[in-house]
């Protein structure tokens, strides 16, 4: 039950059908999306569901379904029914296509038979009569026209037509060549007058010849003549055509009557083609939204994961844009949301696609939500949205409210989708808030789900403290000024008003007179809140840089296991292989000495000889003879203040950080990252004088700079010239963020030095102080 009547328009539904409408190929399926509604049954709409999902797999990842004639053979099956009435050849021309596109698609799945279940169940146990192709096929050809060879009596008129037209068009061939020898004709040829050939004679010569004139010119000087040997084979050819008609129709009507015992089936037929076009229709619509089909329950419940409005998603690729996916999840635990947050920041549109979706689930049609999506059934849906009074009813804006909110309470129950948009407004908030509240708590008893959009901060606060309710905020960027149009779920937004007020422009003034009129608890509430949502952001920030340093750190840890096990498995080897190869050394240098020993005998020590194995034997130990590694540096090599050389060039700098294997070298002004692998220590007397004096002059600039610049009273371009100074330095030295004092005045000098900031692409961010600490005054500027 959808209550009101309206809410199929007030959330797009409606325009979602005419979508699809224009997808069908023919009047039947469009009539079908018409009657397009909301069901309650879970095992019909998953069927529903799964056709349309079935159909989306074939036009995306199968060969195309052979659909290529839709007519409407249902007002033709009908017509044959009545006795005495004949189909036309056009008529039998649309059944027979409607009937081959039929059994193609019948033929296509039973090739592919249990890949789509579901499509296939349009069809079950729907019989193939071909027979009443055939017995179409034999009167009518492929281009719906009459086969001459209908009947045996069709075949001979038909021959007959023939030979008369031959004979005709020979006798009056002849006369014309006669006539023009003759010089009775004007110029030109033969010509057609009132469907008959006809010779064009000169006027003066119209009584050399006997026939009948059908036509002059305008002129009057040329008169068209049938002549009369040829006027009494025409007659004759039309009495045949006469004959032939009457054939057909006899030829058709015998059709028809063949044709009449299958009409039920015809009907079938043209249920299976009016079904097809339906669902092909919500396939193609479920492509262009990128839609899929979600996880489906019997309880009402939903989970959208990264869901998004599929009007808002057309409308964006036209203009090349994107849609903040929506996630958020009603159940049992968390059964209402309460959706807070700025102006404009999507709280209607987040609402809405929660609404529509729903709907569309239940009409059988797939969303645009990742496929991880849960949905489940409904009941009853509420929605209350926008304005509807009425003078006739007299009903103003907040009545119409309270007698929806009437409706609700007493009509609601566990198995209700409640939509409310701005709920309690229309009215003084004083009291407007806590009847709103007062609905919700009565609709929380009843075990309602949904979600209700809201400004009222006694909402907020009931809803964090009440079991069954959650609350939410749509992400406000609070540096840029700009609604995000992202759902965080567990904590109510502020509202911005003041933030947004000054953006558009409205005078300090006037926003400080409003500050001032407004209660200090509430001043508080939602300076906490922006506070809060700030804090929030920069702990998300510092969790993902954590995050990130974690994957480095267990990276690194990792690569350090393998390391360790490569050499735990290798060291076994090289200590067997060096035992090996110490073996084979110490082997034949016995045999060595051996020989050596022997020669010497041999030669009884003589000197030379002597001299010459001493040499040997020296030769063959130094080749095993192994070299002496130098020492690595240490990490006490170089400490920070020394000084060091690139390797690779004769850069010469100070050590100025160390970290690890990296060292933060100063060059001059520059800062720059090197392995300590790729420098070599170098003495202070190996330094140029003129490098020293720069460094001792850096050194005293880095120890006294402060990343704050105070240039209030300055003009503008003598203001840009100093930031513009400071920014250089602070970039050198390695400042994350300057401090800028300009003062807040007329807000020239803060524009002017906001927009000559945003064209350097070393800014990454700027944003104003707190409001107590000079507010606008300030402005903080973060490097990359």
């Amino acid at each position: 039950m959808l209550y009101p009547d309206n809410s199929v328009d007030k959330l797009g539904f409606t325009e979602v059908k005419e979508l699809i409408k224009t997808r069908c190929l023919s009047v039947m399926g469009q009539q079908m999306v018409d009657r397009i509604q909301v069901m309650n049954n879970y095992d019909q709409v998953v069927k529903f569901l799964s056709q349309a999902q079935e159909f989306k797999n074939i036009l995306e990842n199968d060969a195309p379904l052979p659909i290529h004639h839709f007519f409407d053979i249902k007002t033709l099956a009908n017509k044959a029914r009545v006795e005495g009435v004949f189909l036309s050849e056009e008529e039998f021309y649309q059944v027979q296509a409607s009937l081959t596109t039929v059994f193609a698609v019948i033929s296509y799945f039973n090739e592919r038979e249990g890949l789509y279940p579901n499509l296939e169940a349009l069809f079950e146990h729907l019989p193939i009569e071909k027979v009443i192709l055939k017995h179409i096929d034999r009167v009518i050809d492929q281009k719906g026209k009459i086969r001459p060879n209908a009947s045996r009596e069709l075949m001979d008129i038909t021959a007959g037509i023939a030979k008369a037209e031959q004979e005709a068009r020979r006798k009056i061939d002849h006369i014309f060549k006669s006539a023009t020898g003759s010089g009775w004709t004007a110029d030109g040829s033969l010509t057609v007058r009132d469907g008959r050939l006809c010779i064009p004679l000169l006027a003066e010569n119209k009584r050399k010849l006997k026939g009948f004139i059908h036509d002059e010119s305008a002129s009057g000087q040329t008169v068209y003549m049938e002549p009369e040997e040829v006027f009494t084979l025409n007659n004759k050819i039309r009495d045949l055509e006469f004959e032939r008609r009457r054939e057909i129709v006899k030829i058709l009507t015998a059709l028809t009557d063949e044709l009449r015992p299958y009409t039920p089936l015809l009907l079938s037929y043209h249920s299976l083609l009016t079904k097809l076009d339906f669902v092909r229709a919500k396939a193609l619509f479920a492509i262009d939204i990128e839609a899929t089909m979600p996880v489906m329950h019997p309880e009402a419940k939903l989970k959208l994961v990264n869901a998004r409005h599929p009007l808002l998603l057309l409308s964006f690729k036209k203009e090349h844009k994107t849609v903040v996916p929506l996630n958020v999840q009603i159940d049992d635990a968390n059964r209402v949301v309460v959706v807070s947050g700025p102006n404009a920041g999507g709280k209607s549109v987040c609402m809405k696609t929660v609404g529509l979706l729903q709907m569309m689930v239940q009409a059988g049609l797939l969303i645009p939500a990742a496929e991880a999506s849960e949905m489940g059934i409904f009941k009853q849906i509420f929605v209350d949205i926008g304005d509807d009074q009425s003078i006739e009813s007299d009903l103003s804006t907040y009545s119409a409210h309270l007698s929806k909110m009437k409706n609700f309470v007493e009509r609601a129950n566990n198995k209700t989708m409640i939509l409310i948009d701005e709920f309690g407004t229309g009215t003084d908030p004083q009291f407007g808030g806590p009847i709103a509240e007062a609905v919700l708590e009565a609709l929380n008893h009843k075990k309602v789900k949904g979600m209700v959009t809201t400004h009222y901060s006694n909402l907020k606060i009931f809803a964090s403290n009440t079991e069954g309710l959650e609350n939410a905020s749509m992400l406000f960027d609070n540096q840029q000024m700009r609604p995000l149009y992202m759902l965080e779920v567990g904590k109510p937004g502020s509202s911005y008003a003041f933030e947004i007020a000054q953006k558009i422009g409205l005078p300090q003034n006037v926003l400080n007179l409003a500050k001032n009129k407004i209660g200090n608890s509430q001043k508080k509430v939602d300076t906490l809140l922006i506070d809060l949502e700030r804090e929030k952001n920069e702990l998300y920030m510092a969790k993902t840089q954590l995050e990130k340093q974690q994957r480095k750190l267990n990276d690194l840890m990792q690569e350090n296991q393998q390391l360790k096990t490569y050499y735990d498995e290798n060291k076994r080897t090289l200590v067997s292989e060096a035992k090996q190869e110490a073996k084979n050394i110490i082997l034949n240098a016995n045999k060595l000495v051996e020989n050596t020993i022997s020669e010497i005998k041999a030669t009884n020590a003589d000197k030379e000889k002597t001299r010459d194995l001493r040499e040997k034997l020296h030769t063959e130990l130094k080749k095993n003879t192994v070299k002496p590694v130098a020492p690595k540096p240490t990490d006490e090599d170089i400490k920070i203040g020394d000084w060091v050389k690139l390797n690779d060039s004769e850069t010469t700098g100070v050590v100025m950080e160390i970290a690890r294997d990296n060292l933060i070298i100063a060059i001059g002004d520059l800062r720059t990252v090197a392995k300590k692998n790729r420098v070599q220590k170098v003495s202070k007397k190996e330094v140029p004088k003129e490098v020293r004096k720069s460094y001792a002059g850096n050194t005293d600039t880095l120890a006294n700079f402060s990343p704050e610049i105070d240039v209030r009273g300055k003009r503008g371009e003598e203001a840009l010239y100093e930031i513009e100074r400071y920014l250089d330095k602070a970039l050198m030295m390695g400042f994350g963020n300057l401090k800028i004092i300009h003062g807040k005045g007329d807000g020239i000098l803060r524009k002017l030095i906001r927009e000559y900031l945003r064209k350097y692409s070393a800014v990454d961010r700027m944003e104003d102080e707190h409001a107590d600490r000079g507010g606008d005054g300030i402005t903080y500027v973060y490097l990359k």
